[in-house]
């Protein structure tokens, strides 16, 4: 072959070639050798030979969008070329070749592909800042099984999908291309033609590191340097912080909206910013923990992060991922745990991100009544499909490898479990056992468990999971989902329902503040008032509470008493601590000048002080997972809305908690206790410098030897009105 044949040139033309490989790039034909090469625009290629980039030959223009060739009568030494492109109106410009290098990904990586068990897929598919061969530039590599041919498009050639059509690794279903020049920071997608011959809508990387900022869509090569970490003392020891004996008190906040910066168009804070201004907040407000709403890129301000485009990537919304390595680990040096908002649940079907990703239902489960989820718009994964469980594991350990990430909250776990969730009866088909339950969703979600926790034994995951599905933090090999902890949203709904009633209904419903403790046992649960609590017209919680103003803030903060001194780890949303008036808004700051509010202050003093009692109390958190560790005094009277409970840490020493629901004080109740001398009353929600009347027991009382409670001993005790008071007996 000394001349190129037509239907080659034509699918290069339209970047329809089934091997641009074997086609572009130097090649021996019939008499010498002949060099292709493909520069759309471009108006000349001159060949260059040798390590000194020494012209030999001007290429002929075979068409005219840019394919251009020469013939040799040899090769120069080790296939050493490169080319000189000259686009109108600039200089001429030396271009590596790309199309002579080898395959860039090993046959082990392509074997884990197939087989669905590469744990570090972002390592190899994506783009990576790479030099081969002496040349710099960048590896790209998609799966994508179902194109006829894929595509790098970017900055570097213009969007032009001729210029860098990409390898085909078989049957791994594996495309890939490493273009040389190609620098860190540089825009690109990829164009898939599907199976009909039409090219898609341009694709942003599944396995992008970084993204542009919305509402553009492209993906970013990100910085290849590794970031310098410093927190190796706090991986070592965070075992024990994130324990079940442990006290974790978790401070959950949507980063875009916490703090804002009105002098600048309202732009939300930077992860740098948010080290310098969040992180030292929660360590003053005593919270062990920051939970992230999702900050995986997602085009959609209005979706909080839950529709995420780019699961690999951290939202430019707040920096880059250098900037959320920073934030990390300054929560670390500030001994706090940073977990995620994880969503392996659904993603949006907007056109550039995974739907129809090939021209087929590659991600999605082909069968819209298991792949479209009606209450969302959104798409269901494929958990069926080995390759899309590899995909999400792998993410799921890319956040805890790459940026030392201390757990995962996983999202929605209750509409991945049930095939029937959100459906109509005939909307839905039963598993192979005739069953509602999801059992490929059940298989994923035990196997992400059991890989987190084997990489990462110290880590946590947590399900949100609204249901009474048996074992959520049972072991995979006891039949469990494996999960860590599951928040408690049967307590949140029953509580909060029961907080929302007049006081003088209250006596008709005391079973909705007591029946939690009925199964507080039976998992691993973490007491959750979330974002989801106070939007959608749930308004906020202190607007949740009845009664005048003075009434509503001495009913929240008897809550909050309440909910600290339960079995079972805290969660609290952002403004929560300060009692924001109004419904949580994406679009806008917390109201901090509520601060300047005495009463708004005084709830913000009185969660740090129960974050300290609980932290510094083992009888608080030692023993969440037995009921030894609780035990009723009187949960019946419901006359009066009270509750009376003890808390008791490995050693038996106890912590005596009263709730009182009422408006109404009682004098001198009387109150066993197990242990006879001077109750020193550590919490007492209506104190004064928390907005309270300060009615109490001037801080503690001595006991009697008057039996009561099935105790030899009891305490008459002064119970404020809508107060939760905690008192715990002095020692020798």
């Amino acid at each position: 072959m000394t001349r190129a044949d037509q239907a080659d040139i034509d699918a290069i033309a339209h970047a329809e070639h089934a091997d641009p490989f074997r086609w572009l790039g130097f090649h021996k034909a019939d008499k010498g050798w002949v060099a292709r090469t493909v520069q759309p625009g471009a108006n000349r290629a001159v060949l260059l030979v040798g390590t000194a980039a020494k012209p030999l030959r001007e290429a002929e223009c075979i068409h005219p969008s840019g394919i251009f060739e020469v013939e040799l009568s040899s090769a120069p030494p080790g296939l050493q070329y490169s080319w000189e492109i000259h686009w109108p109106h600039t200089e001429p410009q030396p271009v590596a070749d790309p199309w002579h290098l080898a395959p860039q990904l090993g046959e082990l990586d392509l074997h884990l592909l197939r087989e669905g068990t590469h744990k570090s897929l972002g390592q190899v598919l994506g783009a990576h800042a790479v030099t081969v061969d002496n040349h710099a530039g960048v590896r790209f590599a998609l799966w994508a099984p179902n194109a006829l041919n894929v595509s790098v498009v970017g900055d570097f050639n213009g969007w032009n999908r001729i210029g860098h059509p990409m390898r085909h690794r078989g049957d791994s279903g594996v495309w890939e291309l490493f273009i040389p020049g190609v620098t860190p920071g540089a825009r690109y997608k990829f164009a898939l033609r599907a199976q009909d011959g039409q090219w898609l809508p341009e694709k942003a990387d599944p396995c992008a590191r970084q993204a542009e900022f919305r509402p553009a869509t492209a993906s970013i090569v990100a910085n290849p340097t590794p970031y310098h970490w410093r927190d190796a003392d706090w991986l070592a020891n965070r075992g024990e912080t994130q324990a079940t004996r442990s006290a974790v008190s978790i401070y959950e906040i949507h980063p875009g909206s916490w703090r804002r910066v009105p002098e600048e168009a309202n732009r939300p804070l930077n992860f740098r910013e948010l080290a310098n201004t969040l992180v030292p907040y929660v360590v003053d407000l005593g919270f062990t923990h920051i939970q992230l709403m999702p900050i995986s890129e997602y085009p959609f301000d209005g979706s909080w992060g839950y529709q995420p485009t780019g699961l690999f990537a951290v939202s430019s919304r707040f920096g880059t991922p250098e900037d959320f390595c920073a934030f990390v680990e300054a929560c670390h040096s500030a001994n706090i745990g940073v977990l995620l908002d994880w969503v392996p649940g659904h993603f949006p079907n907007d056109s550039h991100g995974l739907s129809q990703f090939d021209g087929t239902a590659l991600y999605e489960h082909a069968d819209p009544q298991r792949g479209f989820h009606p209450d969302w718009n959104t798409l269901i994964y494929n958990y069926g499909r080995t390759e899309v469980v590899n995909f999400l594991t792998a993410n799921a350990l890319h956040w805890l490898d790459q940026y030392h990430l201390d757990g995962l909250r996983v999202d929605a776990v209750a509409s991945m479990l049930y095939l029937d969730y959100s459906r109509e009866p005939g909307q839905w088909q039963p598993n192979a056992h005739g069953g509602r339950e999801n059992l490929e969703a059940v298989a994923f979600l035990q196997g992400v468990n059991r890989e987190v926790y084997a990489a990462h034994p110290s880590a946590m995951t947590v399900a949100e999971e609204s249901t009474s599905w048996p074992g959520v933090t049972r072991a995979v090999h006891h039949d469990g989902l494996g999960f860590g902890y599951k928040w408690n949203m049967g307590w949140m709904n029953d509580t909060l329902r029961y907080m929302a009633r007049d006081p003088i209904h209250r006596a008709h419903h005391h079973n909705e503040l007591t029946f939690g403790l009925v199964y507080a046992f039976s998992e691993n649960f973490v007491l959750p008032l979330s974002h989801d609590e106070v939007v959608h017209g749930k308004g906020s919680l202190i607007g949740k509470m009845p009664g005048d103003p003075w009434q509503k803030f001495a009913n929240l903060r008897a809550y909050f008493g309440f909910m600290w001194t339960q079995p079972g780890k805290k969660l609290l949303f952002m403004g929560g601590e300060f009692a924001q008036n109004a419904e949580w808004n994406h679009d806008s700051s917390l109201d901090w000048h509520l601060l300047d509010t005495p009463a708004h202050a005084g709830v913000q003093r009185l969660i740090k002080d129960l974050n300290g009692l609980y932290r510094s109390e083992p009888a608080l958190h030692r023993d969440d997972l037995g009921a030894q560790g609780f035990s009723w005094v009187d949960a019946d009277d419901n006359t009066n809305s009270t509750l009376t409970y003890l808390r008791c840490d490995d050693a038996g020493n106890p912590l005596l908690v009263v709730c009182n629901f009422t408006p109404t004080p009682h004098t001198h109740r009387q109150i066993g206790v197990p242990v006879a001398g001077f109750w020193r009353e550590c919490v007492n929600t209506d104190a004064a410098l928390y907005g309270g009347s300060n009615y109490g027991n001037a801080g503690g009382c001595h006991t009697q030897e008057i039996s009561s409670h099935g105790q030899a001993q009891s305490l008459l005790l002064n119970i404020p009105p809508l107060a939760t008071i905690v008192l715990k007996p002095d020692r020798p």
